[in-house]
């Protein structure tokens, strides 16, 4: 068994439950912290939360959450200053949490004018998976099965956290080898499959970029624009001019930057009339 990398560290499992699967647009119906602080005493955070829209029917078939179940909670803006305490400095697990669940979360804190505090690291299973070459499917239900974990109440905030910290635990037995590294450098082989690169490599993420318009759809990397959401996430947007025209004439619309002032800035850097 490899070393419990884990030791000493403030551990948190995390999951969302939303409106729907748009990182940029849907909101936060439940959210879930669950692990233990530094001194070992267990945290359990798990609150529902009013998204302010209606909740639509598919995702409430999923999650089980309701409009009813939602009337009367507080607005993310209620929790956002515990929330921000919580993941500071944590390891931070859970599956696929890397680009939804954190996506998600980092824009309800752009929403209200606030940058999301970063956790230390981020050990992703989904990342950590298909990184082990493990045999599809990469679902979160169909590993637990194939580990032998428990997953009752599914597709629900808490029970979703602790069955991806437990397979992390069960993934770092059964593929020690692996996991005999600090955290930076397995979760930089997590991500991009080299354990030995320099962190200063990796240069910053797209959370550290200054924001172009109010939620951050679009930042900025010293001259360039990024785009920091959908298809394109991580490119130039000149870059994806040249590509997908259509792409940015939807950006460029109401539908895709909601900040007119922002748009304008693209506009000029595009070199674009309206």
């Amino acid at each position: 068994m490899a070393p419990n990398i884990l030791d000493g560290e403030r551990v948190l499992a995390f999951d969302l439950e939303t409106t729907g699967i748009s990182t940029s647009s849907d909101r936060i119906v439940q959210i879930a912290l669950i692990g233990a602080a530094l001194d070992g005493k267990p945290i359990h955070y798990e609150r529902i939360i009013n998204p302010g829209r209606p909740i639509p029917y598919g995702a409430s078939n999923v999650h089980g959450i309701y409009d009813s179940d939602v009337r009367g909670k507080g607005r993310f803006s209620s929790i956002v200053d515990e929330v921000a305490e919580l993941i500071d400095g944590a390891v931070i697990v859970g599956h696929n949490v890397r680009k939804f669940d954190l996506e998600m979360l980092e824009g309800e804190f752009l929403r209200l004018g606030k940058r999301m505090p970063r956790p230390k690291a981020v050990m992703d299973t989904y990342e950590l998976v298909r990184r082990l070459k493990l045999p599809r499917p990469h679902n979160l239900g169909a590993l637990c099965a194939r580990h032998g974990i428990s997953l009752e109440n599914a597709h629900t905030a808490a029970a979703d956290a602790a069955a991806s910290l437990l397979l992390f635990w069960r993934l770092s037995v059964d593929h020690a080898p692996s996991f005999r590294h600090s955290l930076e450098e397995l979760e930089r082989w997590a991500v991009h499959g080299n354990i030995s690169s320099d962190a200063s490599q990796l240069g910053r993420g797209l959370g550290d970029l200054e924001p172009v318009d109010q939620i951050g759809k679009i930042r900025k990397d010293g001259e360039q624009m990024i785009l920091a959401f959908g298809r394109h996430r991580g490119r130039d947007i000149l870059e994806v001019q040249a590509e997908d025209p259509r792409y940015i004439h939807w950006l460029l619309s109401a539908k895709g930057i909601e900040d007119e002032a922002a748009r304008e800035l693209v506009r000029e850097y595009l070199d674009v009339e309206e």
